[in-house]
């Protein structure tokens, strides 16, 4: 036998059915069993809130407009995620406390799928499911939070924006309304899809005027799109991004997030990034190679340079955001990477077979960790769950406040905020996870009194409250539990609380 030969029949064997069907199989369900069995959607500090309010919206049947289970009640409040609130919600009501690591599940499973599809699907298999697998491990670990919906959303847009740059066709760019009406009810981030779109109008624009002038600078060699079709589609994505409960006043929790100061400051997910674990390093290396790959092929596509500078800024200057320029490098790579079309032609039939094959066993796969937890796990109180994760949250210290009724206000660390307005529900929170809501001026002077930068006694969110909860380990309940002023009511290994004596 030949060399070729014997190339060509290792070729066919690795592009077999069976073959390409484990693979994808083994990339989309890896991370969400893990994560399934691992109960990351449990730990998660901010996913709590998002299920005291989605469950809030299910027992009132309206979206809050003020600050809920919080001890600043008048404040105005909007719910840039209502929608995804209410998925959380839906989803604890159907199968318990199980239903959040069934929810992050799925949202893995999107994921790893909508990257695969974005990377190029079954005409770059290989590559994209390389690629896939690269960037859910670039993005790891991750909690059940809006922001999986936004990956989802915008690798679905840059998916349909590269099909219509390839092909000429625009007409397929008015599925993108739709996309931003779903959005800007998941997640007030739908604003780095606009972006997105924005660089893509531009882009066409520009080149389309420098084609009319004689100027090669820009030249593609794409098929020309209309620019009415871009800016009709564009115009009606604009006018979707205000089709929510909130109007135009969706557009408010970016620029709160954006300006704000205490975030910045005193908050790891908003700096930028360190480049101390492994993930970060792996999100550079997909990064260089959109980079080489836009190199390699001296592109001159100003939209995808534009989308990969414009999605390094922001994702290198906030971790929580590094999701952003993975999806960009991501769509640059695969749409670098030419295959060669095999000679054996699919049929229609072959390809059905294959895609409900693939699913079958995709839900196989994931059928087995999903029953291991619900048989572990009591579907109303979820009791057995939360004793799985209790190391990470104040349960007994909770459970004692409310069985001895201790004094209101609640001091509360920041961390536990979310977690509190679920499980303790009668003790409003100082403070949580929902920067847009409490601002810079309730949310600065907290951390700085919290840190040690101002005198305790000069916060008033300190000086009113009764009953204070804090890490057992915080140098903060170290030092309060040596002062006069305060007795430690209880403490364990997780917490300590301690009451203010008159």
């Amino acid at each position: 036998m030949t060399t070729t030969s014997i190339t060509a029949t290792s070729v066919r064997r690795h592009n077999s059915p069976l073959v390409r069907i484990i693979v994808l199989v083994l990339t989309v369900t890896t991370g969400a069993a893990c994560g399934l069995l691992r109960l990351n959607a449990l730990t998660d500090t901010d996913i709590w809130w998002h299920l005291s309010t989605g469950g809030w919206m299910l027992q009132n049947h309206a979206v809050p407009r003020s600050a809920l289970f919080s001890q600043y009640a008048s404040l105005q409040w909007i719910d840039s995620s209502w929608g995804f609130d209410l998925l959380t919600a839906l989803c604890v009501r159907i199968w318990g406390l199980a239903g959040l690591p069934f929810l992050l599940m799925l949202l893995q499973v999107a994921i790893a799928i909508a990257i695969f599809r974005l990377a190029g699907g079954r005409r770059n298999f290989w590559p994209a499911v390389i690629l896939s697998a690269l960037a859910q491990y670039s993005i790891s670990p991750i909690g059940p939070r809006p922001a999986m919906c936004s990956l989802v959303l915008l690798t679905c847009e840059l998916t349909l924006l590269l099909k219509a740059r390839r092909t000429g066709d625009a007409r397929s760019l008015f599925w993108l309304p739709l996309v931003f009406l779903i959005w800007v009810n998941l997640d007030y981030q739908f604003s780095y899809g606009l972006v997105a779109l924005a660089l893509f109008w531009i882009a066409v624009i520009i080149e389309q005027l420098c084609r009319r002038q004689g100027i090669t600078w820009f030249e593609t060699g794409l098929p020309e799109i209309r620019i009415a079709t871009v800016s009709a589609s564009a115009g009606l994505s604009l006018l979707a991004t205000i089709l929510s409960p909130y109007g135009y006043r969706s557009y408010l929790p970016v620029w709160l997030s954006a300006t704000s100061t205490a975030a910045g400051r005193f908050l790891p997910a908003f700096h930028s990034m360190r480049f101390r674990r492994p993930q970060d390093y792996m999100l550079m290396l997909l990064v260089m190679t959109a980079c080489f790959a836009l190199g390699r092929r001296r592109s001159r596509d100003l939209f995808l340079i534009s989308l990969l500078v414009v999605s390094a800024v922001f994702s290198f200057r906030f971790q929580r955001d590094s999701w952003v320029v993975v999806a960009s490098a991501v769509a640059i790579i695969g749409n670098a990477i030419v295959v060669e079309k095999s000679t054996a032609v699919e049929s229609a039939r072959q390809l059905r077979t294959e895609r409900f094959a693939t699913a079958a066993l995709v839900i196989l796969v994931l059928l087995v960790p999903l029953l291991r937890l619900l048989g572990q796990s009591d579907m109303h109180s979820g009791s057995q769950l939360l004793s799985r994760v209790a190391p990470a949250f104040p349960i007994n210290a909770a459970d004692y406040i409310r069985q001895n009724h201790l004094p209101q206000p609640l001091f509360n660390s920041y961390a536990w905020g979310g977690f509190l307005t679920w499980y303790l529900p009668d003790y409003p929170v100082l403070i949580d996870g929902r920067t847009d809501l409490y601002g810079d001026a309730i949310n600065l002077p907290y951390f700085q009194a919290t840190t040690a930068e101002i005198p305790l006694q000069s916060y008033s969110g300190f000086t009113q409250a009764q009953t204070i909860l804090l890490e057992a380990n915080a140098p903060m309940a170290h030092a309060l539990t040596a002062l006069p002023g305060f007795r430690v009511a209880y403490k364990d290994d997780v917490a300590v609380v301690l009451v203010r004596i008159e």
